[in-house]
């Protein structure tokens, strides 16, 4: 019969994306590897292969069709002796635009035949409708199965071979927990609407970026403990460090930043206070022994935080590097996930925009992020006792509380003042 080719989730967060492009036509021939799509998530654009071969049958959702959830059927692939009549008028439908839910729920619909299964942790286990069926004829335990297609999906050649196992014993049921309160998520649309009017006004149309970034931002907000930690920090040694060192990579074509020696101050730091060096885990608190830094970068209509891993280990100009080719690839949007995930640290810089101080947003599992602001020419008093005038770049860390406590907190930040008003000391 033929086989359904579903949406596929391109990274472990994402649950709807744009089908950018198709690729292929009904009636071509795709082998497995074949580029079949093209598919926006929230971040980026990226392909999409066919794990199956055959001959497209029927494409079911046009190129342009935002908000389509994963594993919904996107096309319809024959097998060898069939036809297109073989689809008949069961295939689904491609899903209708968007709309607001309403403000009662409706009762939630019937779950679809073809879901994708679900390992014993609870975990969504990807496999291809022609796997799936084969599994389902041998009584095979996908969760048991490793897949070799894209993303550790499940494919035919894994189940072929495949014996199955012994079933164990369904566990006993268990009931649900007692649904929480939900929080108040402000005015509704009609009210917002009714409220302007009288006013002129363009509608925005929001792109999925966007609605993911308010999505966990808000959540972030309003479920992290944050707090705040403030310090000034002094930037004439750094920035006289900085003009010697490019005077000498001028030859090499490398131009180190301020935010450069803040990404290897940061790293650093947290391998002097390991302890900070952390992610929250839900049920537990996970201490990294490299420091992976995220930095903020805008970009068209939101932002990424590209990660700069074992960031404590790289030179200056190394991090310089890489941080310009990652910030040029965001914004095309042409980062692959594991170029933007992980972490266990940000910096979000301001300064360059004339921003003398904020707070950050924690972009959790992070336990902190360090807001940057300006450097600007301020009176000082010297160490002995005199006034002075020095560039002081004023900074903020926000930290999450449940990971990093105050006075560790406060030493994180220490060190980081510390490398940046020594910066020869970064590179001994």
């Amino acid at each position: 019969m033929p086989t359904e080719i579903l949406m596929p989730a391109l990274s472990p967060t994402m649950e709807e994306g744009t089908l950018a492009k198709w690729l292929v036509k009904e009636g071509d021939t795709v082998k497995s590897g074949d580029i079949l799509a093209e598919i926006e998530t929230d971040k980026a654009t990226m392909e999409f292969e066919a794990v199956d071969e055959g001959v497209i049958g029927k494409i079911l959702v046009p190129a342009g069709t935002e908000g389509v959830k994963v594993n919904v059927a996107i096309a319809v692939l024959l097998e060898d002796g069939e036809s297109a009549a073989d689809i008949g008028t069961s295939a689904p439908a491609a899903p209708p635009a968007a709309v607001p839910a309403p403000a009662a729920a409706a009762a939630p619909a019937a779950a679809p035949a073809q879901a994708a299964p679900k390992a014993a942790s609870g975990e969504r286990v990807f496999a291809s409708p022609l796997a799936r069926r084969i599994a389902a004829q041998k009584g095979l335990d996908l969760a048991a199965v490793a897949g070799s297609g894209p993303h550790g999906r499940i494919v035919k050649a894994d189940v072929e071979g495949a014996t199955a196992a012994p079933k164990a014993a369904a566990p006993a049921p268990v009931a649900a927990p007692a649904a929480a309160p939900a929080m108040a998520a402000g005015p509704s649309t009609d009210v917002v609407l009714k409220t302007y009017a009288d006013r002129p006004f363009t509608e925005v149309k929001l792109d999925g970026m966007r609605k993911t970034i308010a999505a966990r931002l808000t959540e972030a907000k309003q479920t992290v403990p944050h707090f705040y930690l403030r310090r000034d920090i002094e930037l004439d040694a750094l920035m006289a460090f900085r003009a010697q060192l490019n005077a000498g990579l001028e030859a090499r074509g490398v131009k180190l930043s301020v935010n450069d020696f803040i990404i290897k101050a940061c790293a650093l730091a947290l391998q002097q206070v390991p302890a900070a060096n952390a992610a929250w885990a839900g049920d537990r608190v996970l201490q990294f022994e490299k420091s992976d830094v995220a930095v903020a970068v805008a970009i068209e209509g939101g932002l990424f935080t590209p990660v700069l891993k074992d960031a404590e280990t790289k030179t200056l100009s190394a991090l310089s590097t890489e941080m310009k080719d990652l910030a040029a690839r965001a914004r095309t949007r042409k980062l692959a996930p594991h170029e933007y995930q992980g972490g266990s640290f940000a910096i979000s810089n301001l300064g360059m925009f004339g921003i003398d101080n904020f707070d950050a947003i924690i972009n959790p599992p992070h336990a902190a992020i360090l807001a940057v602001g300006a450097g600007v020419k301020k009176p000082v008093v010297k160490a002995d006792g005199s006034l002075g005038v020095a560039t002081v770049m004023s900074v903020t860390l926000s930290v999450d509380h449940r990971v990093i406590d105050g006075a560790l907190g406060a030493n994180l930040l220490q060190a980081i003042k510390d490398n940046l008003e020594n910066p020869i000391a970064m590179l001994a």
